[in-house]
């Protein structure tokens, strides 16, 4: 990758997060509702990932890894994932969702005992704390978080991290304008919060509602990466709003000492204009910052109305 080109005020980003939701993979390679080719799109998922960053901080999927739980999807996903994280040098992160059954995913996935334990782990990445929580509920899809985990998640930010703290859970603590989501939010907010307000909580990546939304909860930005399967086609009114074949996604996060930034990477196989190159920005690297300025900001041919 070239750079880091800085041509602002902002130093290049001390860790940068791959954020996936949603591949809901199925035993066989099945499709999901016999209609959506998720092997397929996450397999071109995989590929952006590899594309936009050589060396991430990790690779974190919120949740929802299997449709049904079963032991061969899980495996699937594995064997997909893990060589591009080997390639890339980056720890995977997998999240519980309310589509995972615990038992079987602790097996598959992280080689442990096959239990009903909550799904949750600490990863220092290099003075970044990440936590993943587990807000499935077994037998359900609403989240919800015990408080047992909460207790524990309370002891592990009694010590702040150098650069601060992350954490991913499946259900956002944020509210979706589409009701039916309502009925399965996440439990026990106001617990949560009173967790984790005032530490060194910078960020929470969620996934579950399968399309890309913002906010924030306890003072804390809150980032929805869309899903892999399918979207929600927002661009209806609700209750209309149905999962589609299109703008699957993932996000980027740029993690820096002052802000943390989100991009949503669309996974499209669109054809793009040629304009901005490496050879473009060597170019602008060896002008001045006021060279740069007449080069790339001047509008050519303006005139103030006072001319």
């Amino acid at each position: 990758m070239p750079g880091p080109y800085v041509f602002g005020r902002h130093q290049p980003a001390s860790h940068t997060i791959i954020h996936v939701s949603d591949p809901h993979f199925l035993a066989g390679g099945a499709q999901l509702a016999d209609r959506f080719d998720v092997v397929r799109s996450f397999a071109r998922t995989l590929e952006a990932i590899r594309a936009v960053h050589p060396a991430p901080s990790a690779i974190v999927i919120t949740g929802d890894l299997t449709d049904l739980g079963e032991p061969d999807a899980y495996r699937r996903l594995r064997d997909a994932v893990e060589p591009v994280a080997a390639e890339l040098g980056a720890p995977v992160v997998w999240v519980a969702g309310n589509h995972d059954e615990r038992p079987v995913l602790r097996r598959e996935l992280l080689d442990a005992e096959a239990t009903e334990e909550p799904v949750t782990g600490v990863w220092d990445l290099d003075g970044l704390r990440l936590i993943a929580l587990d807000t499935s509920v077994p037998g359900w899809h609403h989240g919800d978080l015990g408080a047992d985990q909460l207790a524990w998640l309370a002891d592990q930010l009694s010590v702040p991290a150098p650069h601060g703290t992350l954490l991913a859970m499946h259900h956002p603590p944020i509210p979706s304008h589409l009701p039916l989501f309502d009925i399965l939010e996440l439990r026990h907010q106001d617990e949560l919060e009173a967790v984790i307000r005032g530490t060194d909580v910078r960020g929470i990546l969620a996934g579950h509602l399968h399309y890309s939304a913002h906010g924030s909860f306890a003072g804390v930005p809150v980032s929805v990466a869309s899903a892999t399967c399918y979207t929600m086609n927002v661009a209806k009114p609700a209750p209309d709003v149905n999962g589609m074949d299109a703008a699957q996604a993932f996000q980027l996060v740029h993690v820096r000492d002052d802000t943390i930034t989100h991009t949503v990477v669309p996974v499209t196989q669109a054809e793009t204009a040629d304009i901005f190159s490496e050879a473009w920005l060597e170019r602008m690297a060896v002008l001045t910052p006021e060279e740069r300025l007449e080069a790339f900001s001047r509008k050519p041919g303006w005139r103030s109305a006072a001319d």
